[in-house]
């Protein structure tokens, strides 16, 4: 069975026919030449076309990313100190705020004395370094 979808047609299983509810609001941090940002020539889904700019280098590969909803909101870096600097490129709403922040510290725990460097830094990811 074939559904309309905003970006052209999608397909269901002949018994998949129950009704969809949204998802629970989620953030993730993900890393720099992560797939889930890497495998799409076409991302205006989940990337705003403004910022590609910042979030990829110049040979395209994505730095760390920050995710609301599904989508690419902002970047975060480790800086030195072992602090995770987060910056937002979209205001994914205030849920998600403090649910970056809370995934940048749990990460920055989790980490510890561990500090990492992306081999292929990006324009912003090297400010959120400083």
């Amino acid at each position: 069975m074939s559904v309309g979808l905003d970006d052209g047609t999608g397909y269901l299983l002949p018994d998949d026919l129950d009704p969809v509810t949204a998802p629970e609001p989620w953030v993730a941090l993900l890393p720099g030449l992560d797939p889930t940002a890497m495998g799409w020539r076409q991302r205006d889904f989940h990337l705003d076309p403004a910022h590609v700019g910042e979030l990829y280098d110049r040979n395209g590969n994505i730095g760390p990313t920050i995710w609301a909803d599904g989508r690419i909101v902002g970047a975060w870096a480790q800086h030195p100190s072992g602090r995770i600097n987060t910056h937002l490129l979209t205001d994914p709403g205030p849920g998600a705020r403090r649910a970056v922040n809370a995934r940048a510290q749990a990460l920055a725990t989790w980490l510890g004395v561990l500090r990492i460097t992306p081999h292929y830094r990006t324009p912003l990811e090297r400010r959120l370094t400083q």
